[in-house]
């Protein structure tokens, strides 16, 4: 039987058991055995299952992820994100459709604290859909902003995605946390261009801005904005000037979090226990899945599956095109039926291979992996994104109207891509600076 053969009859047991319920991690571990065990035998499939796990979780280098992590969570209990959410309010109130605006200027902030989109997706339900409904509010639109605006957290550093990105393909952590920076802003900018275009044409969206606020209520509530602004310049400062790796950087964020709130007096040892318990949670999970999907990877390896993939490629005389167009049909498909960190573990391992003897930019390719990841996050109808958003709701919110809802906002995404497949510079710019 031939590699890609083997690979394909792989991909579909797997589709299998995700169908039928199985944690994504042990569906793919237990694919990745059977298919070892069948390519080459026992000893080297025990050989591959205690190596890569222990090569994997010991390499310091992934301490980033429970840091940032750890730092979202902090950031989170210690209220930053109210202040955001509270100051881009105040700044947008004399615009239609303030509440949507703020709600994504305020995510745009907390992805520089965070780092998790089904986290940022979650909070902000929990704090401005309530708000916007009561204002009279398209609740769909609502709904769909804040799934959307989640997704910045998959781009504006510290990403948990690039992070992943780079344990996947071993590309330096430092560059593809910066390649996010531009990209991650476009999408906000363009996000709340996209915002008062939509309302020229469907003004019952959202209500005409009636509160008055005044200008010392501006100023105090951005003079809270100062915790994500000096977090930020901790994380991203250090790492683009050279003063500390990506790993170092995440501790630096996590203790930073933690002395802004402890110095703000917004978080107390209760609070503290928790955000370390989320931390260790969170952590063992995405490592589980990683660890899957490197095994998923290394029998697609052994199986010939990737070296054949190429070939075809290769020999068929596609281009970098034709593999960037098929590479957006693999996620879009895909993104429907699985959640993106598992999206991400799944393909990138046979993607990544084939985009390098095509002569793609490995860190263009990995900005552009994320944003159809996160795209799919919003892309009905299961969309990960928009279930944490539905999740928090509480019954406020159906899943119909969230889905028509959230359909602007991937026609900007859609744009947004397109800009980025057209100008490549727009990823590598900052990276070729550092």
């Amino acid at each position: 039987m031939s590699g890609l053969a083997e690979g394909t009859i792989g991909f579909v047991a797997l589709l299998v058991m995700l169908g039928i319920g199985v944690p994504v991690a042990y569906a793919m571990g237990l694919v990745a055995a059977v298919g070892i065990y069948l390519s080459v035998g026992e000893r080297f499939l025990l050989t591959t299952f205690k190596s890569m796990p222990y090569a994997l979780t010991s390499d310091y280098n992934f301490v980033v992820i429970p840091m940032f992590v750890l730092m979202g969570a902090i950031a989170g209990r210690a209220g930053i994100i109210k202040d955001l959410y509270t100051a881009a309010q105040y700044l947008l109130s004399r615009v239609r459709g303030s509440l949507l605006m703020a709600t994504i200027f305020a995510q745009a902030g907390f992805a520089a604290a965070s780092g998790s989109t089904v986290v940022a997706s979650s909070v902000f339900t929990r704090m401005a859909l309530p708000e916007m409904l009561r204002f009279g509010y398209n609740g769909g639109v609502a709904g769909g902003c804040i799934a959307a605006a989640g997704t910045l957290a998959g781009l504006i550093p510290p990403s948990i995605a690039m992070v992943l990105f780079a344990m996947l393909t071993s590309e330096p952590v430092g560059q593809l946390l910066v390649a996010g920076i531009v990209p991650g802003a476009l999408t906000a900018i363009s996000y709340a261009i996209g915002i008062r275009l939509f309302l020229i044409a469907r003004p019952e969206w959202a209500p005409r801005a009636t509160t008055e606020i005044t200008w010392v209520m501006r100023g105090r509530a951005l003079s809270k904005v100062w915790s994500v602004l000096l977090l930020m310049t901790l994380v991203m400062g250090g790492i683009y000037l050279g003063f500390y790796p990506p790993s170092a950087a995440g501790a630096v964020g996590a203790a930073g979090a933690l002395v802004i709130a402890l110095s703000m007096r917004r978080i107390g040892g209760g609070d503290i226990w928790d955000s370390l318990v989320e931390a260790v949670r969170m952590s063992a999970i995405i490592f589980a899945i990683v660890i899957g999907g490197l095994l998923f990877s290394r029998f697609l390896l052994i199986s010939g599956f990737i070296p054949e993939l190429r070939g075809v490629i290769v020999d068929t005389e596609i281009g970098p095109f034709g593999f960037i167009v098929i590479t957006i049909a693999i996620f879009l498909l895909l993104g429907m039926f699985v959640d993106s960190v598992s999206l991400l573990v799944i393909a990138v391992p046979f993607l990544y291979p084939i985009s390098q003897s095509l002569g793609i930019d490995a860190i263009w390719f990995a900005v552009l992996v994320v944003k159809l990841i996160e795209i799919a996050a919003i892309t009905p109808p299961v969309g990960l994104n928009l279930y944490a958003v539905l999740a928090a709701a509480d019954g406020k919110l159906q899943a119909g109207a969230l889905f028509k809802g959230v359909l602007p906002f991937i026609l900007i995404e859609a744009m947004i891509l397109a800009l980025i497949i057209i100008f490549p510079e727009v990823v590598l710019y900052l990276p070729r600076q550092m």
